[in-house]
């Protein structure tokens, strides 16, 4: 499975943001098993934190942007395609404006200062995502196929139909041949659209070295002229031989197209896990990126949904014991019927008249005790966040019942009975998880409560 990694120390880059022309310094730091990738800003009061989600991501007009709450971060592609080719799994971003900085258009400058502060070993197992069947998604000319493998593999092609890009292809072989071979790829523009988009002031912080530039118009010396004004550009600007802008020196025969490679690994990454599957794709970018990350999304949650209709896919006693340090007579979870790690849990609890606290509890008329549903939804809860996670040394994390609220009691359990518990968490950060729980006999619901946990002490 391997271990999950962080980074050693927190390091910091200052740059221009491309739309926004804002500079930025961006501060990557350490974080906690199982943080994930959060970016915060800092130049906001309260630094309010985002985390690097699909389900976070709202807009891919130039870039992939995610906000919460009316907060946003833009252009993060870079910063997350850095992170999944060098295999960090928990850090946290901080960053003083609104946009990260493009620097050279690559990834490289972030590799290098990830590179500057280490990478950290950490006890808890990574997970990842992993396929079982392929499946494809195409939008006109745009198709990605996703496709089983037991590593991470790209394939990729673009065809612009123009004679400095042509149609381009290349391979990923393995995130081993990321740092060398990807990373330093630049974004590439058309002259014709960045003129556009300068005239629009929509890339104020763009520069002419700051991606390739395909010279897609005639230059004329007043032509030359209205760019240097444009752009307030003080260096050469020049017919490219090559097709591009000043005859740039392509870092690779194909980087157009390896550059469009490591934005799809950026954007795939926001699934918060490493994929092991092979994505096959022709003329993608960020929006086809998502949208196949969604579909992805949706094919893990069918699959971790284990039912007895499955054929007895259900976590049984053994496996319940575990997970949990509960014992008899304290273990109040006898079988899960469904589970989604950390999204929701289908529990029950038969209840006997061999439970002891009947012997106490109302003798002559024996009921289940409230607060031991409480407790059922609690271990069920407990169940819902732990489920696949061990530390290095096999050792399953714990979990730690914090607060209860929002209690009401609504029904009698009785002896015979079957208690069954569905719980759904609604929110989990930082190894803490809040969710809501309702116990039912039958069809008719007997208690219900908000609840929060802290898992991995």
């Amino acid at each position: 499975m391997g271990l999950q990694h962080t980074i050693n120390k927190s390091v910091s880059l200052t740059g221009i943001g491309l739309h926004t022309g804002v500079p930025a310094t961006v501060t990557m730091n350490p974080a906690p098993e199982n943080y994930g990738v959060r970016f915060i800003r800092t130049d906001l009061e309260n630094k309010p934190e985002i985390i690097a989600d699909i389900d976070n991501v709202v807009d891919l007009a130039r870039g992939t942007t995610i906000g919460r709450d009316g907060v946003k971060v833009y252009s993060i592609e870079h910063v997350m395609s850095c992170l999944a080719g060098l295999g960090i799994d928990n850090c946290k971003v901080e960053v003083g404006a609104q946009e990260i900085p493009l620097m050279d258009g690559s990834s490289l400058p972030y590799v290098k200062l990830i590179q500057e502060a280490g990478i950290v070993e950490q006890e808890m197992e990574r997970e990842y995502i992993t396929i079982d069947e392929p499946f494809m998604h195409v939008n006109g000319d745009v198709a990605l196929g996703v496709f089983p493998l037991d590593h991470f593999r790209l394939t990729l092609e673009i065809d612009y139909n123009y004679p400095a890009l042509g149609a381009q292809y290349t391979t990923l072989f393995s995130l081993n041949d990321y740092v060398n071979d990807f990373a330093p790829a630049r974004t590439f523009c058309f002259l014709s659209e960045i003129e556009k988009l300068r005239e629009q002031e929509l890339i104020r912080g763009g520069s002419l070295d700051s991606a390739l530039v395909v010279q897609d118009i005639d230059l004329t010396k007043e032509h030359i002229d209205y760019i240097r004004r444009l752009f307030a550009y003080k260096g050469p600007i020049e017919p490219g031989k090559n097709g591009f802008l000043n005859n740039a020196k392509l870092r690779f025969h194909n980087e157009p197209c390896r550059h469009k490679a490591l934005d799809l690994i950026g954007d795939l990454y926001l699934l918060g896990k490493p994929l092991k599957a092979h994505i096959i794709g022709a003329r993608t970018g960020h929006a086809a990126n998502i949208s196949v990350a969604k579909k992805i999304r949706d094919y893990m949650k069918k699959k971790s949904i284990k039912t007895i209709a499955d054929g007895g896919g259900n976590i049984t006693y053994e496996e319940i014991l575990q997970i949990l340090p509960h014992r008899y007579p304290f273990l109040l979870v006898d079988k899960v019927l469904e589970i989604v790690p950390e999204e929701s849990i289908i529990a029950v609890k038969n209840v006997s008249f061999n439970d002891n606290f009947f012997q106490g509890h109302f003798p002559e008329n024996p009921t289940m005790p409230g607060v031991l549903m409480i407790e059922a939804m609690a271990q069920a809860g407990g169940i819902m966040g732990l489920y696949g996670k061990k530390r290095k040394n096999g050792e399953i994390p714990k979990v730690l019942f914090m607060g209860i609220d929002k209690a009401r009691f609504r029904g009698i359990v009785r002896p015979g009975d079957t208690l069954r518990m569905e719980l759904k968490m609604l929110q989990f950060r930082r190894g803490i998880g809040k969710f809501v729980g309702k116990c039912f006999v039958d069809d008719k619901i007997v208690c219900e409560a908000e609840m929060m946990a802290m898992y991995g002490n």
